[in-house]
């Protein structure tokens, strides 16, 4: 992946823009996430609500805002779920 045309200011920016497109997916569930940090290539990212003991959290962390973020954002290489 090329991101020699984005600055680490403009990936964070469409990091965000991508997640609050699918929060309300989340949200109609009774979930969330929360957006925490970008190191490495790595997007940190904290679920909440209902999200938090589903069964079905790490489909859609890895096939849903996973997925969308490595298609959308160049130098984007994952995406961890933080918990406290």
């Amino acid at each position: 992946m090329n991101n020699k045309n984005f600055n680490n200011q403009e990936i964070e920016t469409k990091v965000k823009t991508i997640i609050n497109k699918i929060r309300p997916y989340l949200q109609r569930d009774g979930g969330d996430v929360e957006f925490l940090r970008i190191a490495d290539g790595i997007v940190y990212v904290k679920m909440i609500g209902a999200c938090i003991g589903c069964s079905s959290i790490d489909q859609t962390l890895k096939d849903g805002i996973e997925a969308i973020l490595l298609e959308e954002v160049p130098g984007i290489f994952g995406v961890e779920n933080v918990t406290e």
